[in-house]
């Protein structure tokens, strides 16, 4: 169930002002020059209702699509060419604009009372925004976003829901396609800028191109433009492109040629993106365009066999290289499947809330250290999560609160960004020295920052922060993987001391580094191969690590962490398993690691040795190699 913006619930408002015979009116965004405007006054405008504009409204006129928006005098094409994005994908749609034949205006006038409802996801849940039929207008003509058809409203009246829900209507005219699209259907938005990808770089190239492909085959929005100034939207561009309009990118092909259409066409391959241009004015008119010389080098036999076919008038297809070099911008929304009955793949998601704060110093009020490069860093909100497979995506999300609305204070986002460092496969508290960095996303001045990685198995902090210290905000952390991530915020500094039984003396951090000459086991067939891991013991807690495939001379790199009650009288203990597909598993050797005390990390070269009292002193073949950190400061590691 959606929240409700302000409390008000759109089946009762309709049920009152239907029993009371009267048209909705929103106290909430009246209709006046404070839901207009917050830096400006526009004396000319009025305020009326659809029926005083034309004879029969609708909310839908002959099913939805592009050709019902048209921006205004706004100039919010970022909203529009979201809506366009929206509109080609009937699902979504409907998800903003519910019980659209509800909704829809009657024959019975009896039955209509002047209300609707639309909703938007905002910060980790969906709310639904009430408004009433109102619309801004001069001379009996829509002021702001409107349909060709005079007679049809749903885009004018998604408009004045969106505008209330950022304040007014001025608050509409900069934005980001992205933003709007995540607004839309709850998914992740991801911001490339064309000219600092280094596509140069042949691999990064290619990637991006296959990147892009998965996204559209996995239903992602993804919506280009050429940037520009204010002042420049709408002029045209380079062979036929519009500036500041945003194109959606509808199919994607990359296809090796048979050698008499390489002849016709002079290349062994084609990489080639279809666009569609929302507002069908313009068409690119260059290579690839429709009426090219290259379409001329193939047959229709050969352009259906392919696949290059057009879906809609508006679309158009241009060579991969052509659109890098013409387009400035490519903003795409991953709408992120989490349904785990499908066959398409799907995502585990860990959303978690957080804030940066600015408390009392040494506090858990004081969460606000700034990039990676302040000495407060660690200082931030903390978050673990696991990558449990050999090797997983993972998709990450920061999203600060929306403070579009300040805007009449001057108040713009802050520069955020996150850093994302490898950790103790068992950390249960806070960071307080840095780990290894895996990857770091960009800190820019946006409402969201993405980044996807590969990322192998083991337990990794992400720490959210602005770029500077001491900067307050609300914020929303988004984590995708394939399996379960079990993520979570670490919360408190160092394990306590229990009522009945006193805390640890010491922290010390094992690092499992590899190990060398195992034992390799005999078959019928000669030595089998074995998959070694190491299984970390420590004065109650077991912790397992990943296994190793064919070898007898594992790099494992296996990080964990205890706090210690009894060090001295209790020893650390390593053992040596092999992944066995018939049995459990096959045991190796095992390592008893004593206490050293407080000192710099110091690696120990072990000698393997059976279980139990009977095979304690029967040695094992093989070495490991482990790395030992101890402090008496629980907070040290």
């Amino acid at each position: 169930m959606p929240d409700y913006i302000k409390g008000q619930k759109y089946g009762a408002l309709k049920k009152d002002c239907l029993k009371r015979g009267e048209l909705f009116k929103d106290p909430e965004f009246p209709p006046n020059n404070k839901s207009l405007f917050y830096s400006k006054q526009d004396r000319d405008i009025e305020w009326k209702r659809p029926k005083e504009l034309c004879k029969v409204p609708k909310l839908v006129v002959a099913g939805v699509s592009c050709d019902d928006l048209n921006e205004g005098e706004l100039g919010n094409t970022w909203f529009v060419s979201a809506c366009s994005s929206l509109a080609m994908e009937p699902k979504m749609w409907a998800k903003v604009i519910p019980n659209v034949k509800e909704q829809e205006w009657l024959d019975d006038e009896t039955k209509y009372a002047g209300i609707f409802h639309f909703q938007f996801w905002r910060y980790g849940r969906w709310l639904d925004v009430v408004i009433d039929d109102l619309l801004p207008t001069k001379n009996d003509k829509l002021v702001f976003c409107h349909s060709q058809s005079r007679n049809e409203f749903w885009s004018a009246l998604l408009e004045k829901a969106y505008a209330k829900l950022y304040g007014d209507y001025e608050s509409l005219s900069a934005g980001f396609t992205a933003d709007a699209l995540v607004d839309f259907t709850g998914g992740v938005a991801e911001k490339c800028v064309v000219k600092s990808m280094d596509l140069d770089d042949e691999k990064k190239y290619y990637k991006f191109f296959e990147d892009l492909k998965v996204a559209v085959e996995n239903k992602s929005l993804v919506n280009v433009y050429v940037d520009c100034s204010k002042g420049e939207v709408g002029q045209v561009a380079n062979q036929g492109l519009v500036k500041g309009h945003g194109y959606v990118i509808t199919d994607m092909k990359n296809i090796k040629l048979n050698k008499g259409m390489q002849a016709a066409v002079g290349t062994d391959y084609l990489y080639l993106i279809r666009l569609k241009n929302p507002w069908n004015t313009k068409e690119w008119s260059g290579p690839w365009s429709d009426e090219s010389q290259e379409w001329q080098a193939l047959s229709q036999k050969d352009k259906t066999k392919i696949g290059l076919t057009f879906r809609n008038e508006g679309e158009f297809w241009m060579a991969y290289k052509d659109f890098l070099d013409n387009f400035t911008n490519v903003d795409i929304c991953h709408f992120v499947n989490t349904n785990i009955f499908t066959l398409k793949k799907s995502w585990s998601e860990s959303l978690l809330h957080g804030q940066w704060l600015t408390g009392a110093r040494g506090t858990n009020k004081d969460r606000a250290g700034g990039n990676s490069k302040h000495p407060t860093f660690l200082w931030n909100p903390q978050y673990t999560f696991d990558v449990t497979s050999e090797l997983d995506v993972v998709m990450v999300s920061l999203e600060q609160d929306d403070v579009v609305i300040g805007r009449q204070s001057g108040e713009g986002h802050n520069v955020i960004g996150f850093h994302i460092m490898k950790v103790e496969s068992n950390r249960k508290y806070r960071v307080h020295v840095p780990g290894e960095r895996v990857a770091e996303s960009e800190y820019i001045q946006s409402r969201n920052v993405f980044l996807k990685v590969e990322l192998p198995t083991s337990r990794y902090v992400i720490i959210p922060s602005t770029d500077k210290p001491n900067i307050a905000g609300k914020f929303l952390l988004r984590v995708y993987t394939t399996a379960s991530a079990h993520a979570m915020p670490l919360l408190k500094e160092e394990p306590k001391a229990g009522l009945c039984s006193k805390g640890p003396a010491v922290v010390t951090k094992v690092v499992v580094q590899k190990a060398q000459g195992l034992e390799e086991k005999t078959g019928k067939e000669g030595l089998v191969a074995i998959n070694p891991y190491a299984i970390v013991k420590c004065e109650g807690e077991t912790v397992k690590g990943m296994w190793a495939k064919d070898t007898p001379n594992p790099d494992w790199d296996f990080q964990t962490i205890f706090y210690r009650k009894h060090p001295r009288e209790k020893p650390i203990i390593v053992e040596i398993w092999s992944r066995n597909r018939i049995k459990a598993a096959d045991f190796l050797g095992l390592a008893t690691i004593p206490f050293i005390g407080k000192g710099t990390p110091e690696v120990q070269e072990c000698k393997l040795y059976g279980r139990g009292k009977k095979e304690a002193e029967i040695k094992r073949p093989g070495k490991l190699f482990v790395e030992i950190t101890t402090d008496d400061d629980l907070t040290a590691l």
